[in-house]
């Protein structure tokens, strides 16, 4: 059970892990030079970067730190970064983990360091996020998708199932007290070392957040907390994402079990393999009709299922505007949905046949 007094935090260091990022850490580090609670210090955490990464960095004002004979990644990376930052910092100090392709928006800061400084017992505040604009449909769905995303967290008044790696800001003294639970046992010992992020997951900030929770901490992402963040261009880039975050995501519920903390998260495994089995009857009812009877014979049953679909399209999609709403009643997503779904299946074979796993 997390214990102790507030304390305002006095001090935020920022860390952007990047690798071959030289096109976007530009302005991932201008996002936070703007803040107006402005961190202390920017370190680019350059990792086997063979771009201009470190210089650009440089450039514009941030330190760089480069990893030395770094093969686990972003986790790697950042556990490398702490453990040379963490011994100089006092415990009333954060610390800021951003991703090189995301770019906080105005406000970010000050709002987590307010939250934290209130509740002692927040281990972690996070944001939501926008896809950046490009012009592809795929990125466009992945907007659309993002949008749904931080109107359910607004909704449920920042309460979040994960702080997610593209911005995140925690108490040095919480950093420290992971890094000794991972060494005395109370959770998953990741590298062995006491490093903060465990570099044995596919997705290290989904880990991270069990792990704070089975400390006794609670996290959040407020509404004032807000960012904008790269897309994936193609469908093959989104498919090799999204089955690294489904996959990462059901094997940290495995790697933690069932507890207190996890069988929500288990819960919500068991609803989306429900869904995707709907999904297959929806469709397989239709591809029967067409073949059976030559013509949709459509029932009310499924009839009142596709009305639900299209309220939820149209309605969950309101911050993007009219605009973006009115195409939504059309289902034009459908495909994205079953993509998806697509990916998630491909993640529970992958998960339970033991394959090799792909950054």
């Amino acid at each position: 059970m997390v214990t102790g007094s507030v304390s305002t935090v006095r001090q935020v260091v920022a860390l952007i892990p990047a690798h071959n990022e030289a096109e976007t850490i530009a302005e991932a580090i201008r996002g936070l030079q703007v803040q107006d609670v402005r961190p202390g210090r920017i370190v680019v955490v350059a990792d086997n970067c063979t771009d201009d990464t470190a210089r650009v960095a440089r450039e514009n004002g941030a330190e760089v730190l480069e990893t030395v004979g770094n093969t686990a990644k972003k986790a790697g990376a950042l556990n490398q970064a702490l453990a040379a930052l963490l011994p100089a910092l006092d415990d009333a100090a954060a610390v800021l983990v951003q991703d090189a392709d995301s770019a906080l928006d105005q406000g970010f800061v000050s709002a987590a360091v307010r939250h934290l400084s209130q509740d002692p017992r927040l281990g972690a505040v996070g944001g939501t996020f926008r896809g950046r604009e490009d012009h592809t449909f795929v990125g466009h769905l992945q907007r659309n998708e993002y949008a749904r995303y931080a109107r359910d967290v607004r909704r449920l008044g920042g309460k979040c199932l994960v702080v997610t790696g593209t911005a995140a800001v925690l108490r040095v003294r919480t950093l420290r007290e992971v890094s000794r639970a991972r060494l005395d046992g109370r959770i998953p010992p990741g590298d062995g070392r006491g490093g903060v992020y465990d570099t044995t997951v596919l997705t290290e900030d989904n880990e991270l957040t069990f792990a704070l929770k089975h400390l006794g901490y609670t996290v959040l992402s407020p509404k004032e907390c807000t960012l904008s963040t790269e897309v994936m261009p193609t469908w093959r880039t989104l498919w090799n994402q999204r089955l690294r975050w489904k996959r990462g995501a059901l094997e940290n519920c495995a790697q933690y079990g069932l507890t207190r903390v996890t069988w929500r998260y288990w819960g919500r495994q068991l609803f989306t393999a429900l869904g995707i089995l709907v999904t297959a009857l929806y469709l397989g009812s239709i591809v029967w009709s067409l073949a059976v009877y030559g013509e949709l014979n459509i029932r009310p049953f499924w009839l009142a299922v596709t009305a639900i679909f299209v309220v939820e399209r149209v309605v969950t999609v309101k911050d993007r505007g009219l605009l973006h709403m009115l195409p939504a009643a059309t289902m034009y997503e459908l495909g994205y949905d079953i993509f998806l779904q697509a990916v998630h299946a491909k993640a529970y074979a992958d998960a339970v046949l033991h394959r090799e796993r792909r950054w």
